[in-house]
């Protein structure tokens, strides 16, 4: 298993050591809306990478102050960043594809500034390529994938929050990962 992998998973049982209790904004019905810059790359250990643009709605069913299901839909478009180490070569990380899936969320109980883990199932559909010195794949059409994502939820009621958002798309040997901002709506 990859380092930063195991550095992912150690986190996220921390955090839901925790007694947790007061992160979801509260108890009800919420709509969440995300932006951010996106970047895709292979599964291997290879230095192509893509990057472009975000965005993301979740529809919030808090349960409890600390538990939450997050039904979600979005999109993600990156395209190949050039690499000095590879120029001439036609290597490729790149993706175009919508995203749709559920997640859950088990948040900490700190008042203000709130960290949080997300993980779920979902599916994408839409073209992944991933081409390197290790894979040679395209793939299009409807994959599965695996949302993780780490954040703080911030303010007195922990509407605004900051991600990094990771979805594994491991039938394409690819992955995007995101820096997002979002706000929380209340439906009530």
């Amino acid at each position: 298993m990859k380092q930063p992998l195991k550095m992912v998973i150690v986190l996220s049982f921390i955090l839901c050591s925790f007694n947790l209790m007061n992160s979801q904004p509260e108890k009800g019905r919420f709509i969440q809306a995300s932006i951010g810059l996106g970047s895709s790359f292979a599964l291997d250990e290879s230095e192509v990478y893509g990057s472009g643009f975000y965005a993301q709605g979740e529809y919030i069913f808090g349960f409890t102050k600390w538990f939450g299901v997050r039904p979600y839909a979005g999109f993600i478009v990156t395209d190949t960043d050039e690499n000095e180490k590879y120029i001439g070569q036609e290597y490729a990380a790149s993706s175009a594809a919508f995203l749709i899936g559920a997640k859950f969320r088990l948040a900490a109980p700190i008042p203000y500034v709130a960290p949080f883990v997300e993980t779920g199932i979902g599916a994408s559909l839409g073209s992944f390529k991933t081409i390197t010195p290790f894979t040679n794949k395209e793939k299009s059409g409807i994959t599965p994938h695996i949302p993780l994502t780490l954040g703080l939820a911030i303010g007195k009621r922990h509407r605004l929050e900051l991600a990094l958002c990771y979805y594994f798309h491991t039938t394409a040997e690819h992955a995007t990962g995101i820096a997002a901002i979002g706000y929380t709506f209340p439906l009530n």
